[in-house]
């Protein structure tokens, strides 16, 4: 549970600040960071690596 808080606790951060605008990007950034984590280890990994 104290990755949730931490999670909740820099969104907060990001809105008190007005640096909102920012939360897509990070989004995009954890979303392609969980593709190279789950694909690394498939045998696609060869296919996938040069599109990064």
């Amino acid at each position: 549970m104290e990755k949730l808080r931490t999670i909740k606790e820099l969104f907060n951060f990001l809105w008190e600040r007005k640096l909102w605008w920012l939360i897509p990007m990070i989004f995009i950034f954890l979303v392609i960071g969980l593709l190279i984590v789950t694909i690394g280890s498939s045998p696609l990994a060869p296919i996938i690596y040069p599109l990064f």
